[in-house]
């Protein structure tokens, strides 16, 4: 009787086997196989969005793309250089980390311009949208699925930072080059320093502050280490984007194209609808690291923007313009017409 149970048991194994077989096998394989880089930025709506993204496509092309996410083939300063290269097919990158390159790509870092994810969208939709997705596929040969912006950005440091007298001295992370001409005009230290040593460098005391995401500043808990969280609205959103290499994408069928760029515009959307859900969770999170997310009041926003701070950093971005062709004070006015501030 045992050894009946047993040959019943394998013959129910092997038409189990068979079946699984015959379905992998009537599963067609991907016709594209897309490894896509992203930065390491926990808690942050771009996070989740480039996460759930390989879900999407899957769907949206029924398993003819199939892309694999991975934050560890390239440094996060070389994805965009990676895709234009071709050493990588996709990548989700950030305008800020290339603005040194052309500085319409970080035009929200310059000091008092645009305040907050409110404005950055008004621009981004009157016309800056537009322009740096032409700008992708002109010097970086990336085709522009879809664009987000990151949490605001906070100051987390290891003392108050709430006069702006309290940035003399300070050594602060930064993230762009407006940002260091600023943090420099304050009488502060800027230094740059990768998301992955911003903890190790505040308890090695290489740095008393850091500005970031406060959605990325909560998920890594830096209140455990630097207890302080201040928003000064100083280069307060980082706009990030989904790329493609353009001559990969040339390539791809018209239907497919299609189908990816109507899943992209979902995620956008998807986007900047829940900023805000992102932003109050880091915020509670915050709270419940023992910290208190401090505002700067409009006067001292405005006293730490004022022009004898912020003009180092709107004379390095106008001579970086100049030098790629940009007539950069008409594209400031440009901006400020968006916004009403002309």
């Amino acid at each position: 009787m045992r050894t009946r149970v047993s040959g019943l048991a394998a013959g129910a194994a092997a038409v189990v086997m068979m079946a699984l077989g015959a379905a992998a096998h009537a599963q067609p394989r991907p016709e594209y196989d897309f490894t896509m880089g992203v930065i390491t930025s926990p808690g942050d709506v771009y996070t989740a969005m480039t996460q759930g993204l390989p879900e999407r496509i899957a769907k949206a092309t029924d398993g003819r793309v199939q892309v694999t996410v991975s934050d560890s083939l390239v440094a996060a300063n070389q994805i965009a250089s990676a895709v234009r290269d071709g050493r990588l097919p996709m990548s989700a990158a950030l305008h800020t980390y290339i603005s040194s390159e052309d500085p319409r790509m970080g035009i929200f870092n310059l000091p008092g311009l645009i305040n907050g994810i409110g404005e950055y969208d008004a621009v981004r939709k009157a016309f800056w949208r537009e322009d740096v997705k032409a700008i992708w596929k002109e010097k970086w040969n990336a085709v522009m699925l879809a664009d987000g912006a990151w949490c605001p950005t906070a100051l987390f440091s290891k003392t108050p930072i709430r006069r702006v007298e309290d940035f003399r001295g300070k050594r602060i992370r930064v993230h762009n080059p407006q940002t260091a001409e600023l943090m420099g005009a304050l009488g502060a230290q800027p230094v740059p320093l990768p998301t992955s040593e911003l903890t190790p460098a505040l308890e090695r005391g290489v740095i008393d502050g850091v500005f970031t995401s406060i959605c990325v500043g909560s998920a890594f808990e830096l209140p455990r280490v630097a207890p302080h969280v201040q928003d000064w609205a100083m280069s307060p959103v980082t706009g990030w984007v989904i790329l493609v290499n353009a001559d990969i994408w040339a390539k791809m069928p018209a239907d497919l194209k299609a189908k990816i760029e109507q899943a992209m515009a979902e995620l956008q959307e998807e986007a900047f609808s829940t900023y805000g859900t992102y932003v109050e969770r880091a915020v509670k999170k915050v709270e419940s690291l023992g910290s208190q997310l401090w505002v700067a009041p409009d006067d001292l926003k405005a006293a730490a923007s004022a022009p004898r701070y912020a003009d180092p950093a709107y004379a390095s971005w106008y001579a970086r313009a100049t030098e790629v062709g940009v007539d950069g004070k008409a594209y400031v006015a440009k901006v400020r017409k968006a916004l009403g501030k002309d």
